[in-house]
């Protein structure tokens, strides 16, 4: 089988070329490009970001293993689209006081899409597309769907990140390592004899300021109380996000936490930690994965954020295509812009966008 890797030359997608080749495939290694040039940053911004001035040093390292492995290599410039589908959604979200997941976007729209399409259209042809995510790929023979199911690693798991994944993407992806540990994965690496065995791993799509990115000049607004008290000013609604404690400059007698915006009056509005606490939330944008959709009321589990644990949810359709999400435990911090992804029995059902905390 021809199969193109998605190589970002970290120890994952590393391991993942050379297992596939060792497995007898003819393997084709591919870097998406990304980093775009006009972006103007301050400071020192690590290698180990997605989006980085030194993305041409991750370009390098898997260049080099695709020369030692003897397999041809391709960077496959995804910049412009990356900016148009990722970027901009981060600058206006942030501008609109919500706070975006940009890896959950980079996923659906270009590491599965602009990444295997390019290199389509560039006339490489291959059968399967795949990459270093801790995530398993199942097909029910039953509803004859895809499904997506968490890795055996928890604390690897990258489910929450490609929940919105079509069914076309999925039927052409391969996650070889879904069903391995990250010790056992670095361990391969170091049999393999690759120098990337104990390369850190990428913590966030983009290490330095945020505002390089969204080159917003400030504007002043308050820091007001849910009860409109003004305890003092800020520089812009983007600095801030649902559950933020510190870098505020507010003295109070407890520590206070971000708990909303008023976009049109420019406030961030804070609150004691049992003010951060929802019982529910409404989603929208959604894409659903094992199911064709949700007709009646389901309980199953869900998740507001990639690190924690699925946990008991009633989940409710609307009538305008959202979903209401009711958690049985309140939870703190539901964050609009973010996502909610729902569970039953480790298995993606779907997901979608937080419109509002509830």
């Amino acid at each position: 089988m021809k199969i193109l890797v998605g190589m970002s030359g970290g120890v994952d997608s590393s391991v993942v070329a050379c297992m596939l080749q060792r497995q007898g495939h003819e393997v084709i290694g591919a870097t998406m490009s990304i980093w775009d040039k006009n972006t103007k940053f301050n400071g020192d911004i690590h290698a180990d970001s997605c989006f980085s001035p030194h993305e041409s040093e991750d370009i390098e390292i898997a260049s080099s293993l695709c020369r030692k492995l003897g397999i041809p290599y391709h960077v496959i410039d995804c910049s412009a689209r990356y900016k148009q589908m990722v970027l901009d959604n981060f600058k206006s979200e942030y501008k609109a006081g919500r706070t975006p997941n940009p890896c959950v976007m980079c996923n659906s729209y270009i590491k599965f899409s602009a990444l295997p399409d390019e290199a389509k259209a560039q006339g490489i042809e291959f059968d399967k597309f795949a990459t270093g995510h801790y995530t398993q790929i199942l097909f029910n023979e039953n509803t004859k769907r895809y499904e997506i199911k968490r890795s055996i690693d928890e604390a690897k798991d990258q489910s929450y990140f490609l929940y919105r994944l079509t069914q076309q993407q999925l039927a052409r992806a391969l996650m070889p390592l879904g069903g391995m540990t990250k010790k056992s994965v670095r361990q391969l690496a170091a049999e393999y004899g690759l120098e990337v065995s104990e390369k850190p791993d990428s913590q966030d799509f983009y290490s330095g300021d945020i505002n390089d990115i969204l080159n917003n000049a400030p504007q002043i607004g308050n820091f007001v109380t849910s009860d409109g008290r003004v305890l003092g000013q800020h520089k812009g609604i983007w600095n801030y996000t649902i559950g933020q404690r510190r870098g505020m400059g507010i003295a109070a007698e407890r520590p206070l936490y971000v708990i909303g915006f008023n976009k049109d009056k420019n406030e961030v509005i804070v609150g004691f930690e049992e003010e951060c606490e929802r019982s529910g939330l409404i989603a929208e944008n959604l894409n659903w994965s094992a199911t064709e959709g949700l007709e009646t009321p389901l309980e199953c589990e869900a998740k507001i954020r990639s690190s924690q644990q699925p946990t008991a949810v009633k989940v409710t359709p609307l009538t305008d295509g959202q979903i209401k999400v009711d958690f049985f435990a309140k939870q703190k911090a539901i964050a609009p812009g973010q996502s909610v992804v729902l569970y039953q029995n480790d298995i993606v059902l779907g997901g979608g966008i937080i419109k509002e905390a509830l």
